[in-house]
């Protein structure tokens, strides 16, 4: 679960507590091309006010007009689709032909709304099991690969942290790096043994510091495949002592800061210490997109932004993904 979502659970809190009648949307299967995910939630109040996003605005003028008037979810959780027809593509400017299924779900003290937000808010993954019927909830632990599942009778939703990342170093980058993946909904952990860096991260939400070893670090985090692991001190000891590990793990992404000429040394030097080839070719370095980035937020953005299209499959073999040149302003620490 995002920090959107988040918002828009302890904004249906606020309503439920000062009297509201308040419906959960929640998509929960897509067809074509759709403006958000199964799992996108939304909350609309009885007086119209909404928080969060099923279509990205599509169809919310909609919904908020049928919820208000009482024709959808008075009692009991109810079921819409939008974009069954032609019709409704067009009206409701739906991409590509793209159908979007939402369950609307009565908000009440059954929901059990604030337990969930209490275990999101302790790091925890929550199974949240609706009864579409009855309108009860039931929470449980969740697994590794739980995802919403929607069998028409009851809705599955997994909420709580899943992507983890692990930065290398404590400098000026750093901070900016971390900030945008705490926006992101990573949790995030920077590793920085030496002293001289230590000033300030224990004000930054969402971020925990490490004085480890970067490699015992790696292996203590048991990094799987929601994880991303990012070298920047341009320091050989710490940064080479952090991706050795982390290439032999599940981790997603592990990339490294400076230039093709000194990542190429890094691999070979990897090599020596037991990382094999194919290991070594899964470093991405120069780290980031090829944006043309100078500044230290700008090469933050540069490497949240390859680390999404990691995540999100796209093909980064095109120019943006690819580093030609022998220097890169990466050199910024």
């Amino acid at each position: 679960m995002n920090s959107i979502d988040i918002d828009v659970i302890r904004t249906a809190l606020d309503w439920l507590g000062k009297g509201h009648r308040v419906v959960l949307g929640t998509v929960v299967r897509t067809w074509g091309s759709a403006p958000r995910p199964p799992g996108s939630l939304m909350v609309i109040r009885d007086d119209g006010q909404v928080a969060g996003s099923v279509s990205g605005g599509c169809i919310e003028d909609d919904l908020i007009a049928r919820v208000a008037s009482g024709g959808l979810a008075l009692r009991l959780p109810e079921v819409t689709i939008y974009g069954q027809t032609a019709e409704e593509v067009r009206r409701f400017g739906l991409p590509c032909g793209g159908t979007v299924q939402i369950v609307l779900e009565p908000l009440s003290t059954q929901s059990r709304l604030r337990e969930l937000l209490a275990d999101i808010e302790t790091h925890r993954r929550v199974q949240r099991r609706l009864d579409l019927a009855t309108g009860l909830v039931r929470h449980g632990p969740a697994h590794e690969g739980d995802r919403v599942t929607f069998d028409g009778a009851t809705l599955t939703t997994v909420h709580g942290p899943r992507l983890r990342l692990l930065v290398i170093g404590g400098g000026q980058l750093s901070r900016y790096l971390a900030s945008m993946a705490v926006m992101l909904d990573y949790q995030v952990t920077v590793c920085e043994p030496r002293s001289e860096y230590h000033e300030g991260w224990d004000a930054m939400p969402g971020v925990t510091l490490s004085t480890t070893m970067p490699d015992d670090l790696v292996l203590a985090m048991n990094l799987d495949h929601n994880s991303a692991v990012v070298a920047v001190t341009h320091d050989p000891k710490l940064d080479d002592l952090a991706l050795m590990e982390a290439l032999r793990t599940p981790a997603f992404y592990v990339g490294a800061l400076g230039s093709v000429h000194n990542n190429a040394r890094r691999r070979e030097r990897l090599q020596m210490f037991d990382v094999s080839a194919d290991e070594a070719d899964r470093l991405r370095g120069p780290v980031g997109l090829n944006l043309g980035a100078l500044t230290p937020p700008e090469i933050a953005m540069s490497i949240v932004a390859e680390m999404t299209a990691l995540r999100r499959g796209a093909d980064l073999n095109q120019p943006l993904g690819r580093w030609t040149v022998s220097t890169t302003a990466c050199a910024i620490v």
